[in-house]
């Protein structure tokens, strides 16, 4: 089995985390029981670039008990957790390329060693895996049946491909199942991105202004979060329906030029770029502190923060400090990448259990349905969204009620009014 992870030695303290994880994802577990009995993934060969997560490991564990072949490679340099990859090379027979660090050629590197599996399925974060086969490895595409996507940056690349005409596979965006983005997004970023920010600064939250840019699901979340920790929260917005809901919400609504001279913390949860750029470092107070938690490392202009600065240091784990020519500081989170990922362990695992789910039963319907999606993004189909809200609520010893004939014919019916 070809792999390229960092430390097989840590493979004990990585199945040890995976197996912690597994104890939080029951609906996963479900599925990968009757995948174990049906083998609905047999003679599936899946390509999955996601980060290297214990969640993922056991998502890469169902598909495989499925019936596929499976290969993982990171969607994010600082996203991978080494004991998981080991355990997963080591302990559950997985080729992984992935190692925390890598650099941009080898991250490449790996997302092609992972290609080279020649995939029926490809599984993707931030549509890498799609963009490379499109661009460099077209020779792959009369094989593939379909694939997923887990992150709104790259349901976004990939729309853009499909209104271009340039999609030649389609595409379930997974990130718009309704149990997905309502959860994972809010509450597992939310909470995520301040367990990083904590976890590289050991700050005290409250009582400092957070600006928060974005007002998607994602920075819901973090407002939400944020000011549960005692914080002032600004909320930065380009969309007019977003900025009204922030403020009724109660939150500071302004423009980046404004929040930049008074805030504390920013956090960037945008998927555009040079949000935070050089006219906004130049007027932060003294030890400003920035930090992305959108997919890409773009949305803070580092290189113009470099510029300003006379000197840069690290100063704790995943904490560097800009020293500017004029005596101010400001510090950066985990090389401006995916804070929650880079300074912490990324979202809980019972946020994750719903998304891989859908991850697992979509991966299911492409196999069951090839050559009969058009070339799209297309949504989660409403029957596993509402199995996978259905088996979430199981497993958290939730029960709801049903409605009863009268009321179902009297919302199927328009004759009955005041």
């Amino acid at each position: 089995m070809n792999y390229d992870i960092a430390d097989t030695s840590l493979a004990p303290e990585g199945k040890r985390r995976i197996e912690w994880a597994d104890r939080q994802m029951q609906v996963l577990a479900q599925i990968r029981e009757r995948f174990a009995e049906r083998r609905p993934l047999e003679d599936q060969r899946l390509a999955a670039c996601l980060h290297v997560t214990t969640e993922t490991a056991n998502l890469m564990r169902t598909l495989k008990a499925g019936g596929a072949e499976v290969a993982l490679c990171a969607s994010n340099p600082l996203s991978t957790q080494d004991d998981t990859a080991a355990s997963l090379v080591e302990d559950y027979g997985i080729p992984v390329f992935a190692i925390r660090g890598e650099d941009r050629d080898t991250y490449y590197r790996h997302l092609n060693a992972v290609l080279d599996m020649k995939p029926t399925i490809t599984m993707d974060d931030g549509a890498d895996l799609v963009s490379t086969i499109h661009s460099e490895r077209t020779e792959l595409i009369d094989d593939i049946s379909g694939g997923t996507e887990e992150t709104t940056t790259g349901v976004i690349r990939l729309r853009s491909m499909a209104t271009s005409g340039e999609l030649r596979y389609p595409i379930v965006a997974v990130n718009d199942a309704m149990t997905k983005h309502l959860f994972d997004n809010r509450f597992g970023t939310g909470q995520s991105t301040i367990d990083g920010i904590i976890r590289a600064t050991n700050i005290l939250l409250a009582g400092r202004r957070v600006v928060v840019c974005g007002f998607g699901m994602c920075g819901r979340g973090v407002a939400m979060r944020a000011h549960g920790m005692g914080a002032s929260v600004i909320v930065c917005e380009v969309d007019e329906l977003r900025a009204l809901e922030a403020a009724m919400e109660g939150y500071q609504v302004m423009p980046m030029a404004q929040a930049a001279e008074i805030g504390d913390v920013f956090v960037t949860v945008t998927g555009d770029t040079s949000v935070i750029r050089s006219e906004h470092f130049e007027v932060m107070k003294d030890g400003a502190i920035v930090c992305n938690a959108g997919h890409f490392d773009v949305e803070i202009d580092i290189e113009a923060l470099s510029e300003l600065s006379a000197s840069r240091r690290e100063v704790r784990p995943s904490l560097e400090e800009f020293a500017l020519e004029d005596g101010r500081h400001v510090y950066l989170l985990g090389e401006g990448r995916l804070v929650n990922l880079a300074a912490a362990e990324g979202h809980p695992a019972s946020v994750m259990d719903m998304s891989f789910a859908n991850q697992a039963l979509c991966s299911e319907f492409i196999a069951g349905d090839h050559g009969r999606l058009s070339l799209d993004v297309h949504g989660v189909p409403e029957q596993i969204d509402r199995r996978v809200a259905e088996l979430k609520l199981a497993a958290m010893g939730i029960a709801i009620d049903t409605l009863t004939e009268e009321q179902k014919q009297y919302l199927s019916s328009w004759r009955q009014g005041t």
